[in-house]
């Protein structure tokens, strides 16, 4: 096994070795330019340890682990799009550097290439692979649109949230973990483990996204603090604040979660007294912990050695162990 800074590695240098100039440029271009822009790649990473658990290579994930990157990265273009987002990992977003139109192009461009990587796989796990990968595109797809569809509702209840980000976040992240299980020939029983132990991690890790957008620390946590208070978005913390709230509480939550305003500041520290006064905080806060827990439970039923399990115990409480 290796850690995830060398898989990490593994992942940016199988990455540059597929960068080869094509024509037009302005179709492969920006392709190669959101690819390039960095970020954690935890997803092909995800990949990457998933085969070396189940005792195959690394080396032989590392086509499936670029075509669920190449994938994520499609996805990101389209969602600046839609988002009319400047930026992108502190970077110009593709639409705004080129045009949405290009945007638009080389984002369905990248969903056919994360497609080819799977042609490096003798044909049964070919199969595999575009069967799980074919789905879970859909689904990612199906959770951007209810994502968008919750936005002009004031009817959403936390069983369809947890659905939406079940679909636009938690999904690729199962499918990632399972996509190494595949290569690595493992069986179908442990497939299906890895892949609950993904969606619940990832479940956890979206609730706890949530919470750090309205409580975390500016300095950790890499974003705007309060951006979903901003942006009016009916985020689990919301929901639970609108169960629990008191009338006079649901009326004035309402009344701010309505307005858009040129100084945010009062607006944010009001929603975060309603969050913590009614309980949505500690509610949020107990969810993340109830997923994670979920998580770990499916460790117990895998065909692996225990040491393995720790490890993906240990990735697992890394990734939840962010600052707040």
């Amino acid at each position: 096994m290796h850690s995830i800074q060398q898989y990490q590695e593994f992942v940016l240098e199988y990455l540059k070795a597929q960068h080869c100039v094509r024509e037009p440029k302005n179709l492969y271009e920006p392709i190669h330019y959101i690819l390039e822009l960095g970020g954690k790649r935890m997803r092909p990473v995800l990949t990457l340890m998933s085969a070396e658990i189940f005792d195959s290579e690394y080396t032989k994930a590392l086509p499936a682990a670029l075509a669920v990157e190449v994938f994520h990265n499609f996805s990101l273009i389209h969602d600046d799009i839609m988002d009319d987002a400047p930026l992108r990992r502190g970077n110009v977003t593709v639409h705004e550097k080129w045009n949405i139109n290009t945007g638009i192009l080389s984002g369905d461009a990248m969903l056919i290439l994360a497609y080819q990587y799977f042609e490096h796989y003798k044909p049964v796990i070919f199969r595999d692979l575009a069967k799980l990968f074919s789905k879970t595109a859909l689904e990612v797809c199906e959770g951007q649109q209810w994502d968008v569809d919750f936005e002009t509702r004031s009817d959403v209840t936390i069983l369809e949230y947890l659905k939406m980000i079940e679909y636009k976040t938690a999904v690729l992240v199962a499918a990632a973990l399972k996509m190494g299980a595949i290569v690595a020939q493992t069986s179908a029983e442990n497939g299906d483990l890895i892949y609950d132990f993904g969606l619940n991690l990832g479940l956890a890790f979206q609730l706890q996204d949530d919470y750090l957008d309205a409580f975390g620390d500016p300095a950790t946590f890499g974003k705007q603090v309060g951006g979903d208070i901003i942006e009016n978005k009916k985020t689990y913390l919301y929901l639970k604040a609108i169960e629990f709230a008191s009338s006079e509480e649901k009326n004035q939550l309402v009344q701010l979660f309505s307005v858009s305003l040129e100084d945010n500041t009062s607006k944010i520290e009001a929603v975060k007294t309603i969050f913590n006064t009614t309980g949505a905080s500690k509610a949020t806060q107990q969810a993340i912990q109830d997923y994670t827990l979920k998580a770990f439970a499916t460790l117990d039923k895998m065909n692996i050695s225990s040491d393995k399990k720790e490890l993906l115990k240990a990735f697992g409480e890394k990734l939840m162990n962010r600052n707040v």
